[in-house]
């Protein structure tokens, strides 16, 4: 028995130091990165100073031309995250803010996303490389359930997010394989498909009436003196329920409701993603109104 013991011992503490070694092995790869990603992007950067900076989910990603803030003079990049809720783009302000960047003005897309301030599980693990390096991340992901196994167990993180953060990821970093989500100063324009859903239902969506998220965002504005701007994205004509951006607007009435700027089904991949053609009309409005 004792031997046995003494076995299962050998066997757990060789597991604990292989955990160490690989969790470190991995973290260092992210550590090179700059070109594959956003979050990557702006934690492995020096200071850098921004005219505006774009920051939500998809329908900021695919709704904001940074190339037509360029041409008026004016240094752009559209951190906008496919998938994403405001927890990340709160996060992203904030890692922003820790780097020391200097920025004058911040286009914030709230509508849909006001509905909840959960995070989006798929985005938010690619912050957990660096939660050992950044109090902000820390901070941010401390009121997890499961915030001790990934912050003391060692590698738990990279199992547990394997698809987003796990062995393939870590190849195509060592590889300086690229992707396109830093294109276009950080737009991703779509093309119009025959396919695309032109249908959405948002009669049952509600606007949460504090959201966590969207505050956060406003005070660090404030407090870094940052001209805040919070706008509402367009939809395409056939949705159900556009009475949610009236709901938006009575409970946050500093947002800009450009809902129905673009309707029209031609100016949409889906229903709530304008193509580049419908992107470039709302980001003339914009620049237009704003700028």
């Amino acid at each position: 028995m004792k031997k046995f013991i003494i076995y299962v011992t050998k066997i757990v503490t060789i597991a604990f130091l292989i955990a160490i070694m690989l969790d470190g092995f991995y973290t260092y790869v992210f550590f090179q990165s700059k070109t594959r990603g956003k979050i990557e992007n702006v934690f492995n950067s020096n200071a850098t100073n921004y005219d505006v900076v774009i920051l939500g989910s998809s329908r900021a990603n695919n709704h904001f031309v940074s190339q037509m803030f360029e041409d008026k003079g004016l240094k752009t990049f559209n951190y906008g995250m496919s998938g994403g809720h405001l927890y990340e783009a709160s996060l992203m302000l904030k890692l922003m803010i820790e780097r020391k960047y200097e920025i004058k003005n911040i286009i914030l897309e709230a509508d849909l996303n006001l509905s909840n301030d959960k995070e989006s599980e798929g985005v938010s693990a690619k912050f957990l490389p660096y939660i050992h390096n950044s109090e902000i991340i820390k901070k941010q992901f401390e009121s997890h359930e499961n915030f001790n196994e990934l912050y003391y167990i060692p590698f738990y993180r990279y199992i547990k997010y394997d698809s987003k953060i796990g062995f393939r990821e870590i190849y195509k970093i060592a590889t300086k394989e690229t992707t396109n989500t830093l294109d276009n100063l950080g737009y991703y324009p779509l093309q119009k498909h025959k396919n695309g859903n032109m249908k959405n239902n948002i009669v049952n969506l509600n606007p949460l009436p504090h959201n966590k998220y969207y505050e956060e965002i406003k005070n660090i504005c404030k407090a870094n003196n940052i001209n805040f701007i919070a706008v509402m994205t367009p939809m395409c004509e056939n949705v159900v329920g556009m009475n949610y951006f009236e709901k938006v607007k009575k409970a946050y009435p500093e947002i800009y409701n450009y809902e129905n700027v673009v309707m029209e089904n031609k100016y949409f991949s889906s229903c709530g993603h304008m193509t580049d053609e419908g992107a470039k009309l709302f980001t003339a409005r914009i620049l237009s109104d704003f700028f």
